[in-house]
């Protein structure tokens, strides 16, 4: 199950996008809502708004999807009985709301509208709202044993609207070239070919990188915004483990032992000089390559990194 959380100050108009016939909408709960029609559903909602006129956006729509192949276990009474649950454990009570469920697509889902202003006047708090949302989510799939969707590979890229669509597209590509690209030079020479910049971010006033930014088609996207393994530290660590399994498949020399470092005198400069990384000293021992004969050598020479 996935919620996507929106706010808004127009009732009406969230209301006859939820009932709308062309989608085939069935109410399937309500609570202190006249539902004559469209019309009235709305009126209720504004009334009970203008009890506390300082918050503009009264308005709470939430979209739940599920599955495709939860459609049999997915009735309309198991449909309002999780929903309602999800509302209980969101602080969504003690106010007016619609549920209904729409049969446009392949997928089964609900829309909920409700009124951000409870029976009493006072808000409904949506403090960490998404956060919370995710959880509670992921909590409700596993409690009513519905389909866990694998990643974002379910998702039908044609459908979405950026820039949902742009992180999606982003998400493949990133996916496709830090799983195989051994150094951030490479990575970053492919993605500039395929029109997305870089952006690293620093922590205060050091050379410590602490974030990235990916830029593409004309929007910003913080790295683990695309994904939680596209954070800057976790694809430094996949690009030292890429870089790490390559040199260990290279054939070993029998005679010499003598340590050869992975990065080249060019590398380091056009990383040092002309894209203003960190240097080695700035990288936590955590993210470093790891290599068997720098062990018992930590004080008497510095690591030096794969770029």
């Amino acid at each position: 199950m996935i919620a996507k959380i929106m706010k808004g100050s127009d009732f009406k108009a969230v209301v006859y996008y939820i009932l709308n016939d062309e989608k085939g909408t069935q109410i399937i709960d309500s609570d202190s809502l006249f539902l004559e029609n469209n019309d009235t559903i709305a009126q209720g909602f504004i009334g009970q708004a203008q009890m506390n006129p300082r918050v503009t956006k009264a308005v709470g729509h939430i979209a739940l999807s599920f599955s495709k192949e939860d459609v049999p276990r997915l009735d309309n009474a198991v449909m309002a009985k999780i929903a309602r649950e999800y509302m209980e454990r969101m602080g969504i009570k003690d106010t007016q709301y619609i549920i209904g469920r729409h049969f446009d697509k392949e997928h089964p889902h609900v829309h909920i509208a409700f009124n951000r202003i409870g029976n009493n006047g006072k808000s409904i708090s949506d403090r960490n709202d998404r956060f919370r949302s995710e959880r509670i989510s992921k909590e409700l799939t596993k409690k009513y044993g519905l389909h866990f969707a694998n990643g974002k590979e379910q998702v039908k890229i044609d459908r979405l609207r950026d820039p949902d669509k742009t992180r999606y597209e982003l998400y493949e590509i990133l996916k496709t070239e830090v799983g195989r690209c051994r150094n951030w030079k490479t990575l970053l020479e492919r993605l500039n070919r395929q029109g997305i910049d870089v952006q690293f971010k620093y922590k205060g006033q050091t050379d410590e990188i602490q974030g990235i930014v990916f830029m593409m088609n004309g929007y910003r996207f913080n790295g683990s915004k695309v994904d939680r393994q596209f954070s800057y530290s976790k694809i430094d660590a996949a690009l030292n483990r890429n870089n790490y399994e390559e040199r260990q498949m290279r054939p070993q020399p029998q005679a010499n032992h003598e340590e050869i470092s992975p990065t080249s005198v060019s590398d380091a400069s056009l990383i040092e000089g002309s894209l203003g990384l960190f240097t080695p000293s700035n990288v936590p021992e955590e993210q470093q390559l790891y290599d068997p004969y720098l062990r018992n050598k930590k004080k008497k020479k510095q690591r030096k990194i794969n770029w």
